[in-house]
């Protein structure tokens, strides 16, 4: 057994990471704040969870944000992180999807192929960890997959997720994920209570058809991950 990380260390250190807040708008073009609610309380808790502040980038891409970032600022910023902690990769991106992609800014949209690149680019061969969180965001599944990566998803590709209307404080999914990482071990459990607690959600609010978000864990990474463990506060 490895030994563990010395008092005030996180099996997180030198990992890179990005949690992007990529919409700002319901279905129909009103602003809300449920996606940037999910960005500033999803960098909270990761931050809690071991990753480094001076490792991690947070951006909204609304236009009217202060400041604003541009799509092509935040895949910068991600990778100038990137370049200097080489030890993993974490993104998170919320935003809304569809079949082709996710919307990334006022006018970007990015498909699982450009996901893809980007990530490769990015990350390379070393741990890594994406979360897509968006209507039919299954559709990046297959393109992000490999030995050293894990992708979740709010929703199978050919699945709506829930949670971007104008009442929203987050999108469902990313709720979730903020209400299970205090208790979560690693990503694995974090990936299975979230889960757990969407479908708690919809079948208790009726919704239909279940979004069924999805994960994918590469054959290294089954290995790995049980050894990232959160970190958690003394009790």
């Amino acid at each position: 057994m490895g030994a563990s990380p010395a008092l005030g260390q996180s099996r997180f250190d030198g990992w890179a990471s990005a949690i992007i807040a990529a919409d700002w708008r319901t279905s129909d073009g009103q602003p809300i704040e449920a996606f940037d609610n999910a960005r500033r309380d999803l960098t909270s808790g990761f931050l809690a969870a071991g990753f480094r502040r001076a490792d991690m980038v947070d951006y909204t891409l609304r236009p009217d944000a202060e400041p604003s970032t541009s799509a092509e600022a935040a895949v910068e910023g991600f990778a100038e992180v990137a370049a200097r902690a080489t030890r993993g990769c974490f993104l998170y991106v919320s935003s809304h999807g569809s079949p082709q992609g996710i919307n990334f800014g006022p006018t970007s949209r990015v498909s699982p192929t450009s996901m893809a690149r980007l990530v490769n680019e990015v990350c390379g061969e070393r741990p890594t960890v994406v979360v897509v969180s968006a209507c039919f965001s299954g559709v990046f599944v297959d393109g992000l997959s490999g030995p050293n990566r894990m992708v979740m998803t709010a929703a199978k590709r050919d699945r709506a997720s829930f949670g971007c209307g104008e009442d929203a404080v987050y999108p469902y999914y990313d709720g979730c994920v903020i209400q299970s990482l205090p208790t979560a071990t690693d990503f694995i459990a974090l990936a299975n209570a979230a889960r757990t607690c969407v479908k708690a959600r919809e079948e208790a609010e009726g919704l239909t058809p279940a979004s069924e978000p999805q994960v994918f864990i590469g054959p290294n990474m089954q290995l790995l991950l049980p050894t990232l463990r959160f970190n958690r506060p003394e009790s």
